[in-house]
């Protein structure tokens, strides 16, 4: 039995290594004094850093990346929200299928669902648009609210919810002072996946951006084709650590785990 107990702690060192190889590499490699990529990092120096500021791109495509992976997060949570407790609280025939028909985008990949979006936006005029662009988001972000909801659905006491009718609360009172309350972590932490997926996103972004409309990941991304400088480990070093911020808030309020467990049924 100890044995199998450290043969399971290598495997499970080995694969956290594994794991963290990408932010080991990239996170000093940021830091190099050199006018090239390298690890070891030659010298000590925040110059890439500091060079960003000089590149509108990068900036732009910052800004491109917040706003719309807030707007993504913003509209997945109020339709995520809402799908799931018709899911949770509404005898719906076919609700099973319903519920895997809505979190299928977690299990399609993402270059599939880039080509359909695309084939699908491009006879309405969506595609290469803003609005598109952020529809494709929102149908990959959805997924992770109605996951989360569900999870925070599936130990609530419905008894409350008709303890504060018969008290004569309507609807939208009770929704607002009893259901919300009870499920409000669960949904900041669907925003906040929701948010993570959309800032990160390269796949299903390069079917639908355009020359005008480049998020970070994408002009990374593009700035790996053309020529790779320190300076693209630096705006890496930027998106890991927000992602891992991120994570780490998620973590806190509801367990990232949970975003991959079991649905309401």
């Amino acid at each position: 039995m100890k044995s199998l107990g450290k043969l399971r702690m290598a495997a499970a060192v080995i694969t956290i290594i594994y794991i963290l190889i990408p932010l080991i590499v990239v996170i000093p490699a940021s830091f190099t004094s050199a006018n090239y990529p390298s690890f070891p990092a030659e010298g000590f120096s925040f110059q890439w850093y500091t060079e960003l500021l000089n590149r509108p791109e990068f900036v732009e495509a910052m800004v491109n990346s917040v706003k719309f992976a807030l707007l993504a997060a913003f509209f997945s949570v109020v339709f995520g929200t809402l799908g799931a407790l018709a899911i949770a609280k509404y005898d719906i025939p076919g609700k099973a299928y319903l519920t895997s028909l809505l979190t299928s985008p977690l299990s399609v990949p993402q270059l599939v669902l880039g080509i359909a979006l695309l084939i699908y936006f491009t006879p309405m005029m969506l595609a290469g648009t803003s609005t598109g662009f952020l529809l494709a988001h929102i149908v990959i972000c959805i997924p992770y609210v109605i996951r989360l909801v569900l999870t925070g659905l599936s130990g609530f006491d419905y008894n409350l919810e008709r303890a504060a009718a018969i008290l004569g609360a309507n609807p939208v009172v009770v929704f607002w002072k009893v259901t919300l309350p009870l499920i409000r972590p669960a949904i900041i932490s669907g925003g906040l996946f929701a948010f993570l997926t959309s800032f990160d996103n390269v796949t299903v972004s390069l079917f639908m951006v355009s020359p005008d409309m480049r998020t970070l990941p994408i002009e990374i991304f593009s700035q790996m084709q053309d020529a790779y400088n320190p300076i693209v480990a630096s705006v890496s070093s930027l998106v890991i650590f927000i992602s891992v911020i991120l994570i780490i808030i998620l973590e806190k309020l509801q367990g990232v785990g949970k975003v991959f467990g079991g649905s309401h049924s």
